[in-house]
């Protein structure tokens, strides 16, 4: 139990500066800069699934979270989003990294570019089939409507960022330790139980526990791979359909339940695609 709540606090503490420093870029968007850095910003939006993908890399989920964020206020297309999103690593990597002596260098790498470069592809097909019309509007006012918080009122940005950054921590934190709580009676062993040896079925059931909105859920995933308990293509169909604690962070600030319903299908969707090509093609690192 106690590990479970000092999980739960360091995987929320962790996430503080990426939430923080996102809400103050957005104040900032917001009541500080010029209309011309936001069309800059808007304009670059085109590339964003590249940049995307590459940042969503990065051995955190805080990336994820402050995506969704800026999803929310408008500020990235929906391709950019997922594209973060499926190459989002949380702590996969350092987990690989420890295991460097058995595992190498060179698969990890391999795990990296792989995550990215669906994300990049996703991305862009995303925003080709599904980006909306630009209304000429900034969205991210709404998201301090949404939280009451009246922060461009008499507030300054730094105090209106520090608000909405206690709010959703204190969100995450509750969500989380749920989360944990139910990992820790469940018990990984009875999710190899539920995956080992069982193609295409397994890539079903790794993006569903990829889809935990917590950091954990990639923690569990590395783990079951690298003891043996499942395969390459699952583990990868729950690494892509897993976002961290972004999809959280999604459902708490765009107020479009129904469309955050979608992305997270999407997710799932593309997760159990690619798991099962890569089993079918029997593709591993």
């Amino acid at each position: 139990m106690l590990d479970v709540i000092l999980d739960t606090v360091i995987d929320s503490v962790k996430l503080i500066p990426f939430l923080f420093l996102t809400y103050l870029i957005m104040e900032c968007l917001e009541h500080k800069t010029a209309g011309k850095v936001k069309d800059v910003i808007q304009k670059g939006g085109r590339l964003g699934p590249l940049f995307g993908g590459i940042l969503g890399a990065a051995p955190q989920c805080g990336f994820s979270a402050a995506a969704s964020n800026l999803y929310a206020g408008r500020v990235i297309t929906l391709g950019t989003l997922v594209a973060i999103y499926l190459s989002t690593s949380d702590e996969m990597l350092p987990i690989l990294i420890s295991e460097a002596d058995s595992v190498g260098f060179s698969p990890i790498l391999k795990i990296l570019a792989m995550k990215a470069l669906i994300g990049i592809a996703a991305g862009f097909v995303i925003d080709l089939i599904m980006r909306p019309k630009p209304d000429g509007q900034d969205h991210i006012h709404e998201i301090c409507e949404h939280d009451h918080c009246h922060c461009g009122e008499n507030t300054g940005v730094v105090k209106s960022a520090f608000v909405h950054t206690v709010k959703i921590t204190l969100f995450i934190v509750l969500i989380s330790f749920l989360l944990n709580m139910i990992l820790f009676f469940l018990g990984e062993d009875a999710l190899a139980g539920l995956i080992l040896n069982r193609p295409f079925v397994g890539e079903l059931l790794a993006a569903l526990i990829g889809l935990i909105p917590n950091c954990a859920s990639s923690v569990v995933l590395t783990r079951l791979y690298l003891g043996g308990a499942m395969s390459f293509a699952a583990c990868m169909s729950g690494l892509l359909a897993g976002a961290g604690v972004g999809i959280l962070v999604l459902f708490r600030v765009n107020r479009n339940k129904a469309e955050n319903v979608k992305i997270v299908l999407l997710l799932y969707a593309i997760g159990v695609l690619t798991g099962m090509l890569l089993e079918l093609f029997h593709i591993t690192v």
